[in-house]
């Protein structure tokens, strides 16, 4: 019962912290779409770096990332900890800063709107914003239905699952719409500093309990199977290469990932974010993932349902730092959902209701963006209490449907003669075959050998891009040079 009053407390304090957070950013607010959505593109290296660490490794790296490790070995630290890390920072340069310049230029708020005028198309600005949505939304109900389901299990039931992610559901819905961007990078700067902290303190905490970090990594060579073999088991060339492109190249076209490549103060900013992102990414996943591979040796057993660090922690430090620890990945959880619904609500309000109501003003989008927030949160919470199984595989496979965006914008960044008929087919193409082989067997889930279709997806997508575009740029003589404003 203590426990769960200290969890329960920690939980509540830090949503009073964040709501406080978001009164001062209130204050600073100017009323307008660009203030709301992207703080004025003010954001300097140290928020910059750690509201994008915060927003996309949150939960992952308290959960998901240590029960991988726990079932398949310590080799998932180099598929996350260090090939996404490398690669993300890469492309955060290549895509990112290449978008920061454009959107800086031209004054843009999202990946719609840089490419709908980029080729004077409102079609192909409707067709961003629908597929980005189309994979977020799911992504919103994951995080209620995981924060109702916690608050559950925190309370022993006490607490029914639909009021645990309805009340999460309302505080954020408070907290964003009155915040915006300023006020989700000053808490997710903070929570970001937390996890770093928490995490290796938790490392050496069970590192000293069970001997020290030689004794926990020598119970490894214990487990059976390909536990530790590189290249074993699980672990295929092929499943790692595939997973780690997949992910990052679907973590750069996330909405609430991409909207940040627009936020930077300046040139120097992010060219000091870039060498320090993958620094960061390991310094959090090694100890989180090596902790789930240590469970594994130290034979604690984990359940269907169950996470692994939570049974780590409980065996192996005190209950009131397990309770600090996983009241943490709760308050992690809203980090990343904050982001999601303003992300969301900006790409309805810029992309959607924008260009089609003709009396748009910036005031009105900035109330309708605080709008959309309500009513993005209230739709995915309504979802969550269904729990449907098909958006659920929407969730998990969205980190492939946000990649095969990737590839058609590098092109449309840095080739003039892309066109608008190529942007079409090549998005199209490679959504359409991508989804197809993840709800039907008419195109395979796996190819040549081992293969994600994800990564088959994306080259798909760019042949097509490059090569309906050069046939309309010199058969049809569509005039892809410039940026144009405009429908179709």
């Amino acid at each position: 019962m203590a426990d769960t009053a200290l969890q329960v407390g920690i939980i509540v304090g830090y949503m009073l912290v964040a709501l406080a957070i978001g009164v001062v950013a209130y204050r600073l607010t100017e009323r307008t779409a660009e203030d709301y959505y992207l703080a004025s593109r003010t954001l300097g290296t140290v928020v910059l770096l750690f509201t994008t660490f915060a927003t996309l490794l949150s939960a992952f790296t308290f959960f998901a990332g240590p029960n991988i490790s726990y079932g398949a070995g310590p080799e998932w630290i180099l598929v996350m900890g260090l090939m996404d890390g490398v690669i993300f920072g890469i492309l955060w340069y290549v895509l990112g800063y290449k978008q920061w310049l454009v959107g800086k230029a031209n004054g843009y708020l999202t990946l719609g709107e840089m490419l709908g005028d980029r080729f004077g198309s409102l079609r192909l600005r409707l067709l961003v914003a629908g597929v980005s949505i189309f994979w977020l939304f799911p992504y919103v109900m994951l995080q209620q239905q995981g924060a109702g389901t916690a608050i559950e299990a925190l309370t022993g039931g006490a607490v029914p699952y639909w009021a645990g992610a309805g009340g999460i559901t309302l505080f954020m819905i408070g907290y964003v719409a009155l915040s915006g961007m300023r006020g989700v990078a000053w808490t997710d700067t903070l929570q970001g500093a937390f996890m770093l902290v928490i995490v290796w303190a938790a490392f050496a905490w069970v590192a000293s309990a069970v001997g020290g970090v030689g004794a926990a990594t020598a119970t490894l060579g214990d487990v059976d199977g390909n536990f530790l073999a590189l290249g074993g088991g699980t672990y295929t060339p092929e499943y790692v290469l595939s997973t780690a492109i997949s992910i990052a190249f679907g973590v750069t076209m996330f909405p609430q990932v991409n909207q940040r490549f627009f936020v930077a103060e300046s040139k120097a900013v992010i060219k000091r974010t870039l060498p320090l992102w993958p620094v960061l990414v390991v310094l959090l996943f090694v100890p989180a993932f090596m902790m789930g591979s240590w469970a594994r040796g130290l034979g604690v057993q984990v359940g269907a349902n169950e996470n692994v660090l939570p049974l780590l922690l409980a065996e192996y430090t005190p209950a009131w730092f397990a309770a600090l620890v996983i009241a943490g990945a709760m308050a992690a959880m809203m980090s990343s959902s904050d982001s999601m619904l303003l992300s969301g609500s900006s790409y309805f309000t810029r992309d959607i209701y924008r260009p089609l109501v003709a009396e748009a003003t910036e005031e009105r989008e900035a109330f309708l963006g605080r709008v959309g927030v309500a009513v993005f949160a209230t739709l995915a919470f309504v979802a969550s209490l269904f729990q449907p199984a098909s958006l659920l595989q929407i969730g998990d496979t969205a980190f492939g449907g946000f990649a095969q965006l990737a590839l058609p914008v590098g092109v449309a960044l840095y080739w003039a003669d892309t066109t608008r008929w190529g942007m079409y087919v090549g998005i199209g193409g490679s959504q359409l075959l991508y989804l197809l082989s993840v709800f039907t067997d008419v195109v395979p889930g796996t190819v040549l050998g081992g293969w994600s279709f994800s990564v088959a997806g994306m080259v798909i997508g760019l042949v097509l891009t490059v090569s309906v575009s050069l046939v309309t740029s010199h058969c049809l003589g569509e005039d892809a040079s410039v940026y144009a404003t405009g429908a179709d």
